[in-house]
């Protein structure tokens, strides 16, 4: 019995990695730069000093200027550069 939840669980692990470019767990947690795209649809870079995400879809940016952002993961692209 033990056999078989265990090959269920890694058939469940296999196809959940296996759709798009996904990953189990993901590990990276800095990021340089964002772009939002704000509510009067203007679009913004900013450098990141911290983030922090809620749960749902709330992401709050801290850029390097002491601004403070609280946006949806929708209107945000958090990029890392190499």
């Amino acid at each position: 019995m033990k056999k078989k939840l265990l090959i269920i669980a890694g058939l469940c692990a296999v196809l959940l990695v296996g759709c798009g470019n996904a990953t189990l767990i993901d590990t990276n947690y800095t990021y340089d730069r964002a772009i939002i795209k704000l509510a009067n649809d203007e679009i913004i870079e900013v450098k990141v000093k911290q983030w922090c995400d809620y749960d749902g879809e709330q992401i709050q940016i801290t850029a390097e200027d002491g601004t403070i952002y609280l946006t949806n993961s929708f209107r945000c692209d958090l990029i890392k550069e190499k």
